[in-house]
């Protein structure tokens, strides 16, 4: 008996060892809410993983956390002992663990919210790699040392975590070959799937992508109904990343970098961004989590950054871009663009951006002259291969000419060094007043809030490729979570996939302060269309937006106000539905104006849209009857 009751101590001693054990490295962060459940731990091996649940409810079943680096050359060339570790991480030592909290409101210079409210838990694991002991010799640091710490935020809108690199106290830079952070989901998973950003969407299970990598952000949707995107934020300085499906754990991805990375500490990587929502639209109503992320705005100055509408020229004729600016000025407009070709052939290293090509009449200071006369700014489109050569020649002569913003074109991303590049190039526009739209294959991380000269980007699959209705309901939870996307919307253009109502909505529904209209469309086609008086009213830039129903790929009800005015925009897919708005979003015991427009097949007009009006107040309710590929603005004004 006495032998049993040994046993029985022994074993209770050894289980109470390993839990001390994982208790010390096992620690949790939730989101003020409560909502989020963040669970960091390490195993035998000192593997760190973590695990995601959203109200009780598993979203990250167990993922993996560190950076690959690959250092032993530099640690030879400052005569350092080589790391013999398999993996980086294998050695790294939990010193510290710190938690802080934060909760505060700032206004960005524009948005789709006039106050965002920045409120998180936060936790900072901290870790030490290598001999602390050996010595120091003629003030240098030979020690096998390496700090890095894991910070962690939680928001009621979602979870972020990165790697942060303290200052090396030994001059060692460090080679980084790849990330183990990984996301295993549950089984069953889907995934809206995109190969390059400017692609088509799939919807595909977690398996069998082979070699194929997806853009983000990556909306999925899992088995018990949640929705789940993962993003990043603060890229400027790394190398682009995307997300591929492990080769050994089933329905887990990996983070994917598009080339390896070189830094000096102190040193921060991307954000690592995970949102979860019960109804779709909750990931859009918390899309300001990505400029959360981001350094408050760097600039002093912000007076000459001018949110607003913009008209493509593409016939580069003096007289034709003094068409443009007269049509700009009747249709409400701010901006003309003066489209790729005004400085000769663009994909040409040799043609000059700082001279009119010779086979075009165009005076540029004379037309920003004109231009400025109108109240109208002046923006050119110049492609990347004349912006590394010519940028800081092409900066001051712009702003002698009156040039108000820049259109990249056709930039390189993706490695490191392009990926500063860029951000640099953004840095300097601001320094000469200059705002910035950068085209094709950039998608933004939240870099707007600090640097908000950079008004929109493309990074979408727009009107410059005409895709279906389908794919337009599922850009709102998918790249619209990134932030702002020029997709230059279309009305007149006959490759248009959609209807004209569906068109008319893409401005209360998607996001870019910078907002192309009638592209590929001239001014001789405007025939005094009375739907496009919403077109005409509708700003940019918002007080207040709230994404109030829909699904991916079906539909989406969104709803923005400007002052006392409220639009919404209405689009479905290539099914025809009814849909019913309730009008809770307006401002009780105010009356309102309402004007509709909506596709009318009946109608004897070129673009059958209907208009009508009706008085309404806040909680009336009416239903849309929404033709395949259709859509609905609404406008709503106070009657005083």
């Amino acid at each position: 008996m006495k032998q049993l009751f040994l046993s029985f101590f022994l074993l209770m001693s050894v289980l109470v060892k390993a839990q001390d054990t994982m208790s010390e490295t096992c620690h949790k962060l939730s989101s003020p809410d409560g909502s989020y459940l963040f669970n960091f731990y390490q195993d035998s091996t000192s593997h760190m993983h973590y695990r995601l649940t959203y109200k009780s409810r598993i979203v990250v079943e167990e993922g993996e956390l560190g950076v690959q680096i690959k250092n032993q050359l530099f640690e030879s060339a400052l005569a350092i002992p080589n790391d013999t570790c398999q993996r980086w991480g294998d050695n790294l030592r939990l010193i510290g663990v710190k938690y802080r909290k934060q909760d505060e409101v700032w206004r960005p210079v524009y948005g789709e919210r006039a106050e965002i409210r920045d409120c998180y838990n936060e936790m900072v694991l901290e870790f030490r790699k290598g001999n602390e002991e050996a010595k120091v010799e003629d003030n240098y640091d030979r020690r096998k040392n390496y700090l890095m710490n894991i910070v962690v935020r939680a928001y009621n809108e979602g979870v972020a975590f990165r790697y942060h690199f303290p200052e090396a106290t030994n001059g060692l830079f460090l080679h980084i070959i790849g990330e183990e952070t990984s996301f295993t989901m549950p089984k069953g998973t889907m995934a809206y799937f995109e190969r390059w950003t400017q692609g088509p969407y799939e919807f595909r299970p977690l398996e069998g992508w082979g070699e194929e990598e997806s853009e983000r952000p990556l909306t999925m949707k899992l088995p018990d109904g949640l929705t789940v995107a993962l993003h990043e934020a603060e890229m400027t300085d790394y190398a682009r990343s995307k997300f591929r499906l492990s080769k050994d754990k089933s329905s887990t991805l990996e983070t994917s970098l598009y080339s390896s990375v070189d830094i000096i500490t102190p040193y921060n990587t991307p954000w690592r961004v995970i949102m979860v929502a019960e109804r779709p639209v909750e990931l859009i109503n918390h899309n300001d989590l990505i400029l959360n992320l981001n350094p408050s705005c760097h600039i002093v100055d912000v007076s000459w950054i001018k949110p607003g509408k913009v008209f493509r020229s593409g016939d580069l004729k003096q007289v034709r871009v003094k068409d443009a600016i007269d049509f700009a000025v009747e249709r409400g407009m701010q901006y003309v663009h003066l489209d790729a070709g005004w400085y000769g052939p663009e994909m040409k290293m040799s043609s000059d951006a700082t001279t009119v090509s010779v086979d075009k009449d165009l005076d540029m200071r004379a037309l920003c002259k004109y231009a400025e006369s109108k109240s109208i700014g002046l923006m050119v489109y110049v492609n990347q291969r004349a912006l590394v050569q010519q940028l800081d020649s092409l900066l001051p002569l712009y702003k002698e000419w009156g040039i108000k913003a820049i259109k990249f074109g056709f930039v390189q991303i993706g490695n490191q060094h392009w990926t500063i590049w860029l951000h640099e190039a953004i840095r300097k526009c601001a320094k000469y007043g200059i705002m910035v739209d950068i085209h094709d294959e950039y998608r933004p991380t939240g870099f707007s809030r600090t640097y908000p000269n950079l008004m929109t980007q493309e990074g979408i699959r727009g009107n410059e490729e005409m895709p279906d209705a389908t794919h337009n309901t599922i850009l709102p939870y998918t790249r619209f979570l990134a932030g702002a996307g020029d997709y230059t919307l279309c009305y007149y253009n006959n490759r248009v996939k959609n209807t004209k109502a569906h068109q008319l909505a893409m401005a209360a529904v998607y996001y870019s302060p910078l907002q192309f209209m009638f592209w590929y469309d001239n001014p001789t086609m405007y025939q005094s269309e009375e739907e496009l008086d919403f077109w005409k009213a509708i700003p940019t830039v918002w007080d207040e937006s709230r994404a109030l129903d829909g699904e991916i790929g079906e539909y989406i009800v969104q709803a923005r106000r400007s002052g006392k005015e409220w639009f919404v925009g209405v689009m479905t897919n290539t099914a025809s539905r009814n849909l019913t708005i309730t009008t809770d979003f307006l401002k009780k015991d105010m009356e309102y104006m309402m004007r509709l427009y909506e596709d009318d097949d009946s109608l004897d007009t070129r673009t059958k849209v209907r208009s009508t009006c009706k008085r309404i107040k806040a909680g009336d309710k009416f239903t849309l009857k929404l033709k395949s590929s259709g859509g609905a603005a609404i406008h709503f004004v106070p009657v005083e």
